[in-house]
């Protein structure tokens, strides 16, 4: 991988923060990562506890998986929302527990492979005039979604969400840029908490699920393998054939990913501890999550914003944040409070978040002097841009579904292989 300068962390990958400290950062992700994993299984018609739960064991396990040396956070992956859909209306969660599983697998067999051939291809695929713009669209392809939710409300325009989200902005800036000490570390949950008291004083806030709740909720697990009405689990190779080809979404989402954690953390995650391992730690986590009752996990943008923007790395914030989510899948009223937090909050948060992702990729290309006055490297980043930031999908049918981002993506990845070195024209 090139080398990219960066700004020295607070606490780096395996400095471990005193117990207070660690609770406050750990915290700071839960909040960012909670919206968008309990969403997924509200739209699937999963259960949220079971999804928050399988959203931190999927983490440890992933943490496991590569030695504790990558900053991974795993939540709910919205690559598979049609599909699981789908298959839980028609035939239960034990098609889609099968098909969640066979998205583990087949992660597990392209890391097998990986640890055959290596992962030297990535230098070759990945140059930095691929990378920067790939990096950038991963941030700026969900612009479009922080803003809606800093908006809007049920579709329409309205004033209070925006002041809420401006609010949320504004105080988070300002935390980042002027608070010193611990309360310098955590922006984001300084931002959140303000912004949450601005929502509840405009009557944004819906307490009614917190009031209803219990203290001790045991999360309703749907275990693949349990006898149903008495009868054995029933195979459906349906769940595998639609749900394993979109793991060529999530496997681009996966590199992506990687590429930013290795620009802004200043290590080569493909080679240590490789991509065979990053890899088989999805796989592990996703397998995990069918066997409970869960959706398939990915690695989380929001979580990498957070550490770009906290300048802490450290896997044990990450770790704790998965503890704190399996803990909370068991609290119901803590974490029916965490669920009340409206749109207009996250949104607010996501205006920064994706845009400090988006910055990595900046920096990337400034770092590595890619010369954009050749024809070449404009070639390959316009387009790309476009493509993912415009969201420009492939539908192959109504339940596989490429994402902007991963055409973008496999878009670059040709057009570096395929494109000469200098245009006949510069020549």
């Amino acid at each position: 991988m090139e080398e990219t300068k960066h700004v020295k962390p607070i606490y780096d990958l395996h400095e471990r923060p005193p117990f207070l400290p660690l609770v406050g950062l750990s915290l700071q992700h839960l909040f960012s990562m909670f919206g968008a994993t309990i969403l997924v299984p509200i739209l699937v018609g999963l259960n949220p506890g079971v999804a928050l739960f399988s959203s931190g064991v999927g983490t440890l396990i992933h943490l496991l998986t590569t030695k504790g040396k990558v900053p991974a956070y795993m939540g709910s992956s919205f690559a598979f929302i049609i599909p699981m859909t789908s298959l839980l209306k028609t035939f239960g969660y034990s098609a889609v527990g099968q098909g969640v599983v066979a998205v583990g697998v087949v992660y597990l067999i392209i890391a097998i492979i990986v640890s055959q051939i290596g992962s030297a291809w990535i230098d070759k695929i990945f140059p930095p005039e691929v990378v920067g713009p790939v990096i950038l669209v991963i941030g700026l392809s969900l612009a479009a979604t922080a803003a809606q939710s800093a908006t809007q409300l049920n579709g329409h325009y309205d004033t209070k969400i925006f002041l809420v989200a401006g609010a949320t902005l504004l105080v988070t800036i300002f935390s980042n840029m002027y608070l010193g000490g611990f309360l310098g570390l955590i922006p984001v949950l300084i931002g959140i908490v303000v912004g949450y008291l601005l929502a509840l004083a405009f009557g944004l806030v819906d307490l009614a699920p917190v009031a209803s709740a219990h203290w001790f909720a045991l999360p309703k697990f749907d275990f693949l393998f349990s006898q149903a009405n008495g009868h054995a689990t029933q195979f459906y190779p349906i769940a595998i054939l639609t749900m394993a080809p979109l793991v060529l979404v999530t496997l681009s989402e996966h590199l992506g990913h990687l590429l930013v954690l290795s620009k802004i953390t200043g290590q080569d995650f493909f080679k240590e501890p490789g991509l065979n391992k990053t890899l088989a730690g999805d796989g592990l986590a996703s397998v995990a999550a069918g066997l409970l009752g869960g959706p398939a996990v990915t690695s989380y943008g929001e979580n990498i914003g957070v550490m770009q923007l906290s300048r802490v790395y450290s896997v044990w914030v990450i770790g704790g944040a998965a503890v704190l989510a399996v803990v909370f899948s068991f609290i119901g009223k803590l974490s029916a409070l965490i669920g009340t937090v409206p749109g207009a909050v996250t949104g607010g948060v996501g205006l920064m978040l994706y845009g400090v992702i988006a910055a990595a990729g900046l920096q990337v290309i400034v770092d590595n002097h890619v010369d954009y006055g050749q024809k070449r490297n404009l070639m390959i980043a316009g387009p790309v841009m476009v493509v993912g930031i415009g969201n420009f999908h492939l539908a192959l049918s109504s339940q596989v579904d490429f994402s902007g981002v991963a055409l973008a993506t496999v878009l670059g990845i040709v057009l570096n292989l395929v494109l000469p070195k200098q245009a006949k024209s510069d020549a």
